[in-house]
């Protein structure tokens, strides 16, 4: 993950910093305001720091490169002839953003992801990647190929509108194409927080939210999108089916950077072969919000992680005039109610002034991760002073204003070194801010074949983000709340007219978040930052929280262990992780728990009459092993051999019977992939059995009203339902329903598929 720069610029920095002078380390460490922060490590970064960034953003090199595109379609041209038609796309789109404009090889790009397109039914697409290879010049003795298929595209059309006006899609095929389903169910969002709600404020607290009213279980607590997002470059997304050695697709391939909603086939940046976008409108946005400024400084920002270019992109967006407002105390109209509850929270929608005065934590951050980020912020800020004249939303015609005399000393500089000076200090505070208040934006992905007649996903973090209205929840391990993610969300007239930043998007990223109980009048609405109690030990998760966030956690969950000194106790309380390790003592098979006592011990028997000890070392080996095996049986499942990986994955079972309680999510983990192979031969009952004891892991590690547990258990309704068990199905249904409600809300597209097959079964 690249949420920090590289690790060789971080060796870099710290290198830097262990020469330092100890006098002017001194200095540095004392700086209490950020602009100075930001002066002081503009005046120590030398030639010698931009010709190393320099260097190594060679490896990460986003320029235009015909011999990339090339390559590219050969490789789609592979999979095409494999029927691998998604995978083709993709090789194809990424030879659309390396192609030079104007090219042969964009044009022939084009025209081959157009031919993909067309076999995976997308006609419309299919046209307009047509369109696009005429236009750049498509060899004029190949045309009649495109001109056929054209053809053949329009009448699919015709024939498609036909069958949508006599009989609709049903249901149970929406999940193929999640966009689909969102654009066609979820209606525009008011961005903002309900009125069951409101803004509180405690010295000890700050400014949080709590339950005005009461709050239903599954209601909505309020709505939000990102005031800026970045992808996260590298996490891998989709694997090409079939081949030995599989290609690996990011989800900077298959996701817009603007909006993050899945594309097929992007729109590339015209000036980078990284960027790409969902439609001409996402790209024309990007590009005069931040990615002009972005483009010519693609490889540095690769090399100096996603939190700088997310920092950047916070200060870009909100101009020198809303920088210089938040600043000023009497035109600032967040500072002016910080220190008093409100019942109004209209402005925190998409507020620079609520995220500029998110807590920075200088004075908490150890003296090396200050010098990293100043360094870092200053290398950028030098590298942005070349890149040309200032951004259009920073307004030139009101003065500067800064609270270190640091513009002054520099007698010589020009307006613009001005502006960059307090562009520069603004990133760097961002930057601060975001290591306690980015939010991880986490979608789930398919991760079973396209055709699959089990629906099987994970959860990933696809990229990271700034949210104005949710950094007001404080953390509990034990929250009253869940969060879900979305994308290509529309939003209401209404806000799009009173938000002048977003007047021209029509869609983009947001967060629901929803009661996940019952919350009274008063009561803080709360939400997890990581560290949950049902998956990490009291002393791990406030040593994780302190760590990051400098706080020590007295949510229930902790302070319950802190009074009854057990784990044991928050459990009985319902409020609490399990205590147990879920590993079995190889001896007795009674049950093992970590040993408090001598180092190096690692585990011991609760049987006081077996006593029986293992080491960590060899539990890990142990747990490996079976991981590995697991790793092995998924990959041949698909390479569409899971005759191999059942019998790969009954010897593992097998083994880690020995060794795993039922209730382990490594047993749970097993369960569901011996599941999946038995669907996958359409051994429905089989499947169905391993999968029940799947969601019982799931249950016991995340508890019996969680969405994890909800989506295990519409696995377990499809494997019925495909299996022709009436019964069963109809009895696992309202579970389900009950969790997705809460969770997902009523307009999730799961519930659509159950109601379909809640229809057919009773029908």
């Amino acid at each position: 993950m690249m949420d920090l720069p590289c690790v060789q610029w971080q060796d870099h920095v710290a290198h830097k910093w262990t020469r330092l002078d100890p006098e002017l380390k001194e200095k540095f460490t004392s700086l209490l305001e950020i602009y100075d922060v930001f002066k002081c490590a503009l005046t120590l970064t030398t030639q010698d720091d931009l010709d190393f960034v320099q260097s190594i953003s060679a490896g990460y090199s986003v320029e235009k490169d015909a011999e990339q595109a090339a390559k590219c379609r050969e490789r789609g041209n592979s999979s095409f002839k494999t029927r691998d038609y998604t995978a083709a796309t993709l090789h194809y789109s990424q030879g659309i953003c390396f192609a030079p404009l104007s090219s042969e090889q964009l044009s022939l790009c084009y025209a081959n992801r157009s031919a993909a397109l067309y076999h995976l039914q997308h006609y419309q697409e299919s046209l307009d990647d047509i369109d696009r290879a005429i236009k750049n010049s498509y060899p004029s003795h190949l045309l009649h190929k495109l001109e056929d298929r054209h053809t053949q595209c329009l009448k699919h059309l015709s024939v498609g509108q036909k069958a949508k006006e006599d009989q609709p899609n049903p249901a149970s095929k929406n999940h193929k194409d999640p966009d689909r389903v969102k654009r066609a169910s979820v209606d525009p969002l008011t961005i903002g927080i309900h009125p069951k709600a409101a803004v509180g404020f405690s010295p000890e607290k700050g400014r949080h939210l709590v339950a005005a009213e009461r709050i239903a279980a599954g209601e909505v607590i309020l709505h939000d999108r990102p005031y800026s997002c970045v992808l996260i470059p590298g996490m891998e997304e989709l694997k090409e089916k079939g081949a030995e050695r599989a290609e690996l697709f990011g989800v900077e391939h298959r996701r817009c950077h603007r909006c993050l909603i899945e594309t097929l086939c992007p729109v590339p940046c015209e000036g980078c072969s990284y960027s790409r976008y969902c439609s001409t409108s996402c790209q024309r946005d990007a590009w005069e919000e931040h990615h002009r400024w972005e483009c010519p400084l693609g490889a540095h920002l690769m090399v100096m992680g996603v939190m700088s270019q997310l920092a950047l992109r916070v200060t870009l967006k909100a101009g020198l005039k809303n920088i210089q407002m938040a600043m000023d105390p009497v035109t600032d109209e967040h500072t002016s109610c910080l220190n008093r509850e409100s019942s109004d929270s209209s402005y925190y929608g998409d507020s620079y002034s609520t995220v500029f005065h998110l807590q920075h934590h200088l004075d908490h951050h150890s003296p090396g991760v200050r010098f990293l980020c100043a360094v870092t912020i200053a290398a950028l800020y030098l590298k942005l002073s070349k890149a040309g004249s200032p951004p259009a939303s920073w307004d030139l015609s009101r003065p500067l204003r800064a609270k270190s005399q640091s513009s002054d000393e520099e007698g010589g500089i020009a307006d613009w070194n001005l502006e960059l000076w307090l562009l520069g200090s603004a990133v760097l505070r961002h930057m601060l801010q975001l290591r306690c208040n980015a939010q991880a934006i986490l979608m789930l992905q398919d991760t079973g074949a396209a055709n699959s007649p089990v629906q099987s996903s994970r959860e990933m973090c696809i990229a990271t983000a700034v949210f104005p209205t949710l950094s007001l929840l404080n953390h509990s391990c034990c929250p009253n709340t869940s969060l879900v993610f979305s994308t290509g969300t529309s939003l209401s007239a209404d806000f799009s007219e009173t938000v002048p930043e977003y007047r021209s998007t029509a869609r983009g990223v947001t967060v629901t978040v929803r009661a996940a109980k019952v919350i009274s009048p008063g009561q803080e609405i709360l939400h997890c930052y990581g560290p949950h109690n049902r998956r990490m030990a009291t002393q791990e998760r406030q040593r994780l929280l302190q760590e990051q966030y400098y706080f020590l956690c007295q949510c229930e969950a902790c302070t319950l262990q802190q009074e009854g000194g057990s784990e044991g106790r928050q459990q009985r309380s319902g409020v609490g992780g399990s205590p147990q390790s879920g590993l079995l003592c190889g001896k007795c098979k009674g049950s093992l728990k970590k040993s408090s006592e001598a180092r190096g011990i690692g585990f011991i028997c609760s049987q006081s009459s077996c006593g029986h000890r293992m080491s960590s070392s060899e539990v890990s080996h142990n747990l490996h092993e079976i991981r590995v095996n697991l790793e092995k049986a998924v990959d041949l499942m698909e390479r569409e051999r899971p005759d191999e990986a059942l019998t790969l994955l009954r010897r593992t079972q097998s083994q880690s019977g020995l060794i795993l309680a039922e209730t382990h999510p490594v047993q749970g983990e097993l369960a569901d992939a011996t599941a999946r192979a038995y669907a996958s031969m359409g051994d429905w009952n089989n499947a169905a059995s391993h999968l029940e004891r799947s969601a019982a892991a799931i249950g016991s590690q995340y508890g019996e009203d969680s969405i994890e547990l909800g989506r295990q258990l519409f696995k377990l309704a499809q494997l019925h339902f495909n299996g022709g068990a009436r019964g069963l199905a109809l009895s696992v249904i309202p579970k389900v329903r009950e969790l997705l409600c809460l969770h997902r809300g009523p307009d999730c597209h799961e519930l659509q598929e159950l109601r379909a097959m809640e229809d057919c079964l009773q029908g």
